[in-house]
């Protein structure tokens, strides 16, 4: 098997005078693309750094966000990407538990991690793309350092939830990388030389599993800093091709359509996933751009498992429902359900979704007991509830470790419930997952207040953002008076308080 960098070494020189990357008014070909990559690495080397250091990240699609990635596969570095819009403790989390270097931030996010320093004492540069980012670049070398690199060697370090609600780092090996996007593309239309890929999710995180692919095809990647609906439906009009999406983002594209003229004739596929998306929303963008939806599901230690393409996703077929369904198996995955136990259950019946498939991480960044508790003989399980149907479609139904994804993001209600439980008012909170009809689900906060205590709604949303970040604040603050219920044991009934904002539904998940 190939490594990353020489997959994308040798499709820079197949095609070193074809089309690359586009960015707003910009165009690079494959060699200019390249050369940049090469001139980071080596700004990296220069610094002191070593191959398989980590170096985080936090930024917006641009061609320096390309140049960074680039540079990593290049100088054989682990980047380690963080989330925009996150409070300045979660990013010092990320980079404190992955023992970052270096972090690389747009000077338009530098606000966000101006202490990260005093929070991180390992770290020791920060780079900030700036307006003297250009000759900053221009001023290193563009001989290729050519570092070995074996499969082996870590290439990505993603973070996802944990049961204690602080972020786990997944890392995953040129091996293990290769193998997903393999996968990836398995089931979708072929990507051929001069296609076109529209990035309006960041390339750091989700719409990235599709950069890689389109780069090693020949094809060229289109990078928009922020989400605009209008402009996003022009640019698949123009352009075509593949373009990754949350259930809301498809969701927003929907909304504007009927403003925006233009034919979506050139496009090939629209690749879904992020949390389940609702089966009107499904249907209007079937509508729309007919048979190039495809939704996959898994998680971010083992994925994709599940795929489904428009023809099995929008048609009848007896026995299944799959507009409800999060997928079909895939050929190369293994999927079981299995009950407490960890046993396997009889076929249609519900319990926790076990994944194996050769791009999963081996472990989780420097924690061997959840490891333990998560990788079990080589299966991950996913801590998702759900069933199998007799023709291989997967429905889900719950999840075991509370995770609520709100526009797919996750957000962990441990987290919350630490914030909330620290004000003095505060004699017991729980946050669960409530409905939403723009994001699917939204976290709701429910609180019992100490006798003669008095707390507004509008403080704990305010503490929430500013601890934790926007996206993480509760949309749904309920005050009770009564003490919370609980199990003759005293562990709290999570299910009976989330199953409240649930009424009348079967399942207490939703998509958007």
């Amino acid at each position: 098997m190939i490594n990353v960098r020489d997959a994308m070494r040798r499709s820079a020189d197949w095609q070193s005078d074809s089309l690359a990357l586009v960015c707003g008014n910009r165009k690079l070909t494959y060699r200019e693309s390249w050369e940049r990559g090469v001139r980071f690495a080596n700004a990296m080397f220069a610094m002191g750094l070593k191959s398989q250091d980590r170096i985080a990240v936090l930024e917006e699609n641009s061609l320096q966000a390309a140049d960074f990635l680039i540079a990593m596969a290049i100088g054989n570095f682990v980047r380690v990407p963080l989330y925009k819009r996150n409070a300045p403790e979660a990013h010092a989390h990320m980079i404190r538990n992955t023992d970052c270097r270096a972090l690389v931030v747009d000077a338009g996010h530098l606000h966000e991690v101006e202490n990260v320093k005093d929070l991180v004492p390992g770290l020791e540069y920060v780079i900030v793309r700036g307006a003297d980012y250009e000759a900053w670049l221009a001023s290193h070398s563009n001989v290729d350092p050519d570092p070995n690199i074996r499969l082996d060697d870590y290439y990505i370090i993603r973070h996802s939830g944990g049961t204690t609600g602080l972020p786990k780092g997944m890392g995953f090996s040129h091996r293990a990388w290769m193998s997903m996007q393999r996968d990836l593309i398995y089931r979708l239309p072929t990507i051929e030389q001069g296609d076109a890929c529209l990035h309006v999710a960041p390339i750091s995180h989700g719409s990235g599993y599709l950069f890689l692919p389109v780069w090693n095809a020949g094809g060229y990647n289109v990078l928009e800093p922020k989400f605009d609906a209008k402009r996003a439906l022009k640019l698949l009009s123009e352009h075509g091709g593949y373009m990754f999406g949350v259930p809301t983002l498809i969701s927003d594209l929907v909304e504007q359509a009927g403003s925006v003229d233009g034919s979506y004739e050139k496009l090939k596929a629209i690749v879904i996933s992020g949390s389940s998306m609702l089966p009107q929303t499904a249907l209007k963008a079937h509508a729309i751009f007919g048979d190039t939806l495809n939704q996959f599901y898994g998680q971010t230690e083992a994925t994709p498992a599940v795929w489904m393409t428009s023809r099995e996703w929008f048609r009848e077929v007896v026995g299944s429902e799959p507009l409800v369904a999060a997928g079909r198996i895939a050929p190369y995955a293994q999927i079981e359900i299995r009950d407490d136990e960890n046993r396997s259950v009889a076929a249609g019946g519900e319990g926790e979704i076990a994944i194996q498939v050769d791009g999963q991480i081996s472990e989780i960044w420097n924690s061997p007991e959840l490891t333990k508790q998560r990788i079990v003989d080589g299966w991950v399980l996913t801590g998702d509830i759900g069933r199998i149907d007799a023709n291989g479609y997967l429905y889900l139904s719950d999840r075991k470790d509370d995770l609520i994804i709100s526009g797919g993001f996750n957000i962990w209600p441990a987290e919350l419930e630490m914030v909330i439980g620290n004000l003095p008012q505060v004699r017991e909170v729980v946050v669960v997952r409530a409905p939403h009809d723009r994001f699917g689900e939204t976290p709701a906060a429910v609180i019992v207040l100490h006798e003669g205590a008095t707390l507004d709604a509008s403080e704990v949303i305010q503490v929430c953002e500013q601890r934790l970040g926007k996206i993480k604040r509760p949309s749904i603050v309920e005050f009770r008076q009564q003490p919370l219920p609980r199990t003759p044991v005293g562990k709290l009934r999570r299910n009976e308080v989330r199953s409240s904002f649930w009424k009348g539904s079967t399942t207490t998940m939703r998509g958007s």
